[in-house]
């Protein structure tokens, strides 16, 4: 037949042979895509079915010339790849059960169909073909992984199985028996376990096998007779009752037993190893043993029997069923009775005897599963269940464990512990005792989990969910794996989802939230809206995908579930990390959108989306959003839009949007959104804020107006500064002591405003400024991070008053006491604050020599008194009161000292104070203080900063000063390298100062013009 097949084959063109097959695999495929068994087995068949059509496609389409080897491969395919649909079609239509039976034989077919299939492509002979190293590495690759390909049942099917030979093995008709098999089953398949479901997939089954024919004896036929029995049960019997039946039957058959165990019959035992037997063999000279210890007799070279010395035929060992049963009876009545005598030793007060029979029975239990059953037909569970009670901890492991054995893979058995009064809560009070024993009871919830009565009652049992959360990051992996399978296993019922959510176990519920009905998702969200996060937990579940379902429903037509996303967003977007994921996500635009909804009803709702949107602002200052350039709002209009809202709603929404913009003017595009800000006039809406009765609401407006005040571009807000502006702000800095960062805020709208105003300086002396100030300055509570913003402010606003054009300003700052509080500043301040202190200082210095008043000379004077010392830099009567001299207010040596600061900005602050000492015809006695402060080695170490600005004020320095000769010969040395590598290596302005003062050191000639 196979020879007509390649015969007729070879008149037909290769491509259309190509077709063809390709054609064949599409079929198999459709057909392995719709199997009721095994479709992971069959979906990996599938792909390689796939990838091989995708490589003879291409085939196809070359222009391969017909040889004899190519045909005879393609029809080796098509005749596999046509034994493999048949094998899918017949797991697509052929009843569940029978498929089950026979899963192991399918996977074998089809394993033996894919390595046949592999072997045939290897006959394609393709180096003879002429075609690309692409497609031959393709289908070499391919016949490699085809004849390494193996397939497996499912761990269901093989423990399913298993239990079916175990009966066969054991002789098991006992009704519980079949009652749990019937369910495995059921639940393997998906067949519902309703009566008349079961009844109709069984007498389908049941039809099926009438037309098959069954070797006698094999292990199909026993399997199959094992569910006949099934389906007997199913036809003639109400489960319950029949079960009622065999516990009535057991017990009067085990009265009948008696109570004392029997002795062994002298034949029941092996005469080689001396005990009772349990797989007695008959050898050829009729003689029994055990069958491992004659096999052992054999292999050790015996050939003789070893009771009559007759030489055997060793391949004859015949199983004496006989034997085998009798000992099996005597065994069982045996073990009935001792079940049965254990019971009441559990009631014991002796610890020790209870602790004896648990393990005495778990021992039974481990042996058989029918002596599992008589222990349940004995009514032990209530006893085991009142034994979790006692105060001893081996007692309470040992009870957990049987239980735990009783439970495994016995619907019935499940069921009978739930129901025991607080059985449930006992074991879950083990959950939080000592390691092995909460181990074991967990193990025990875990088969009872399994049950669908134990899912409903479990979640309602007190710290049940909570104890076993704690154990998800158990040391022992074993333990971690049961708590999560057993979450999983009561993650069906809704509101045990709910429970796990608030025992930080997330995983349910973040996938109903994705993929669960509308309901439940209003629900889960609901849930994740309410509970105390932490920020690891808001982190994992934004990572784990909340967001996309939680934006979904913002866009739903629905109010309250508009309601519900909105307040879970809200929960989440504290955290920065978050805040950006959500912006990435998109979650502004539906947020805006919320926001200026007309038709939205819900004051309550637009309040949340606000300040969901304040959080979102907050995460673009984080150093993440600036490397990322991550902004909230980008245009104009935008900015306006949600802006102009502040003069449209009421307090609430007000704080957060206001709070949403000081966030945005601390981002990335801080400056363009405080640009943008000043030209839709905020200022005037911000300072009316600044006057309104709410503190909260006030302080944000005026954390937001400080921001706008720090560009120095004065033109678009000057003209709102009036005097009230300045009353409202130094009033607020006064009554504002709970709130130092408005206070802080207040001072730096001050700070900021031009100080060449002089109506502006006018209205701050008129409200008492320079004392708020100096109460500012002299507050001893400068640690605080906002207090330390409060002085450095306040410092700058004394800016105002401190200009060296009207020394009537500056007499209010010394006669206020405020210059000695500048110069400990110098020393104890933030850097800006000193810097800040220096430039006030500078100011001041300034005016010195011309308040510096002269010393008197005069005959009598000298006659009565000694002259009064003058002030060696100003050669006059100086007092910190009267000329603001820095050397009498001993600011010279924490001046000197900040010249080695490393902010650039304090350092340039303090030499152009101290350069004040060298100003104009002073300069040989400024020259000399500063050399006795030990000023001119630093400044002459500036030369070599990084700072092009502060080089340039110190070689502006080093001119003046070394135009003292005194100086020029004690530091020209020192300067003298620093000089030359300026004037090498820097820009004309700077070569050119350089080349003068190297001049005047006589490095160079006075009027060279090399530089």
């Amino acid at each position: 037949m196979a020879k007509d097949i390649i015969i007729s084959a070879s008149f037909v063109p290769v491509s259309e042979l190509l077709s063809q097959t390709v054609l064949a695999m599409f079929d198999t495929v459709n057909s392995a895509k719709e199997v009721l068994i095994h479709k992971e087995n069959f979906k990996v068949f599938a792909t390689y079915l796939e990838r091989t059509s995708s490589v003879l496609k291409e085939l196809s389409k070359k222009n391969i010339e017909h040889s004899e080897g190519l045909v005879n491969a393609l029809v080796i395919v098509n005749r596999e790849v046509e034994v493999a649909k048949h094998l899918a079609l017949d797991c697509r239509k052929k009843n569940k059960i029978c498929l089950l039976i026979n899963c192991r034989k399918i996977v074998k077919a089809l394993e033996s169909s894919t390595k046949d299939i592999g072997r045939a492509l290897s006959l394609l002979s393709l180096p003879s073909l002429d075609v690309s190293v692409g497609i031959n590495n393709q289908i070499n690759n391919l016949c490699k992984n085809m004849l390494d390909a193996e397939y497996r049942t499912a761990v269901a099917e093989e423990e399913i199985l298993a239990k079916i030979e175990l009966g066969i093995q054991e002789g098991n008709a006992d009704m519980s028996h079949k009652k749990d098999l019937l369910l495995r089953i059921a639940e393997t398949l998906g067949i519902s376990n309703e009566h008349s479901e079961l009844t109709k997939e069984f007498e389908e089954f049941k039809r099926e096998l009438d037309d098959t024919n069954l070797r006698k004896g094999s292990e199909e036929e026993l399997q199959m007779e094992q569910i006949c029995q099934i389906i007997a049960l199913l036809e003639g019997t109400n489960l319950d009752t029949a079960a009622e039946d065999e516990v009535t039957e057991y017990s009067e058959e085990r009265v009948s037993l008696g109570r004392q165990p029997l002795e062994p019959l002298r034949q029941f035992y092996c005469p080689l190893t001396h005990e009772i037997m349990v797989d007695p063999v008959e050898t050829s000279s009729q003689q029994t043993f055990e069958r491992s210890a004659i096999e052992k007799w054999f292999a050790e070279g015996n050939r003789q029997c070893p009771l009559t010395d007759i030489p055997l035929d060793t391949s004859i060992l015949r199983p004496n069923k006989a034997l085998k049963r009798s000992i099996e009876e005597w065994r069982d009545r045996n073990t009935r009775i001792i079940i049965a005598s254990i019971k009441p030793t559990l009631q014991s007060s002796v610890e020790q005897e209870v602790l004896q029979s648990l393990e005495k029975l778990q021992n039974l239990c481990l042996e058989s599963d029918i002596y599992q059953e008589w222990v349940v037909m004995e009514d032990y569970i209530p006893v085991l269940i009142g034994l979790l009670g006692t105060k001893n901890r081996a007692i309470r492991k040992n009870d957990l464990a049987i239980l735990s054995i009783l439970a495994k893979d016995s619907e019935d058995n499940k069921g009978r512990i739930t129901v025991v009064n607080n059985a449930l809560e006992a074991i879950v009070r083990s959950l939080a005792r000592q390691s092995e024993e909460s181990k074991v009871a967990l193990q025990l919830l875990l088969e009872l989990s399994r049950s669908s009565v134990a899912q409903d009652l479990m979640g309602n049992v007190q710290g049940c969910i909570l104890l076993v959360g704690t154990m998800l990051n158990n040391e022992d992996d074993q333990v971690t794996r049961n708590a999560v399978e057993l979450l999983e296993n009561l993650s069906c019922i809704d509101q045990n989802v709910i429970q796990m959510a608030r025992a930080n176990y997330f995983k349910p519920l973040l996938k109903l939230l994705s993929s669960g009905s509308e309901d439940v998702k209003m629900v889960m969200a609901g849930t994740l809206s309410e509970i105390e996060l932490t920020d690891h937990n808001k982190l994992s579940i934004v990572k784990d995908g909340a967001l996309r379902p939680l934006l979904e429903l913002l866009s739903n037509g629905d109010l309250e579930r508009r309601k519900i996303g909105v307040k879970a967003l809200l929960h989440l977007s504290s955290l920065p990390q978050n805040g950006l994921e959500m912006i990435r996500k998109g979650a502004v635009g539906p947020l805006l959108e919320l926001l200026y909804s007309h038709s939205l009803s819900s004051p309550a709702l637009r309040e949340q989306v606000a300040e969901t949107i304040m959080y979102l602002a907050m995460s673009t200052t984080s150093q993440e959003a600036r490397e990322d350039r991550v902004s909230l709002l980008d245009s104009e209009e935008d900015i306006f839009k949600l802006f102009s809202l502040i003069s449209l709603t009421g307090p609430d929404m007000q704080r957060s949007i206001l709070k949403t913009f000081h966030a945005m003017c601390q981002s990335s595009s801080g400056l363009d959104i405080r640009i943008k800000l000043r030209q839709i006039s905020a200022v005037q809406v911000l300072v009316q804020l600044c006057e309104v009765d709410n503190s909260t609401v006030r302080a944000n407006a005026v954390k937001l107006f400080s921001r706008l005040t720090e560009d120095g571009d004065d033109s678009k807000f000057l003209e709102h500064i009036s005097q009230r502006c300045i009353d409202s702000l130094l009033r607020i800095i006064k009554s504002s002591s709970d709130d130092v960062e408005e206070m802080a805020a207040a001072m730096g709208i001050i700070a900021n405003l031009p100080k060449d105003h002089p109506q502006i300086t006018g209205w701050l002396l008129d409200a008492e400024a320079l004392q708020i100030i100096w109460t500012c300055l002299s507050d001893g509570n400068r640690d605080a991070s906002y207090r330390r913003q409060l002085v450095e402010s306040a410092v700058g606003a004394l800016g105002h008053f401190t200009v060296a054009s009207n020394q009537e300003w500056q007499r209010k700052v010394a006669e206020a006491g405020i210059i000695p509080v500048l110069v400990q500043l110098l020393a104890s301040g933030t850097a800006l604050t000193r810097q800040k202190a220096a430039i006030s200082l500078k100011q001041l210095s300034e005016s010195s020599g011309r308040l510096s008043k002269p010393i008197k000379h005069g005959i009598f004077l000298c006659c009565f008194s000694a002259p009064e010392p003058g002030c060696p830099a100003h050669l006059g009567i100086c007092t910190v009161e009267s000329s603001f001299c820095i050397v009498k207010a001993k600011a010279l040596d924490p001046l000197v000292r900040m010249l080695g600061e490393a902010d650039v900005g304090a350092c340039e602050a303090s030499l152009d104070a101290l350069l004040t000492l060298i100003d104009g015809e002073r300069l040989e006695q400024g020259g000399k203080v500063l050399d006795e402060a030990k000023a001119v080695s630093l400044i002459i170490k500036l030369l070599s900063s990084e700072s092009a600005r502060l080089q340039r004020k110190s070689l502006m320095a080093l001119e003046r000063i070394f135009q003292v000769n005194e100086l020029t010969l004690k530091y020209g040395t020192l300067a003298h390298m620093a000089l030359v590598d300026i004037a090498q290596k820097k820009n004309s302005d700077m070569k050119s100062l350089a080349a003068k003062v190297l001049g005047q050191l006589g490095v160079l000639e006075k009027q060279s013009s090399y530089f």
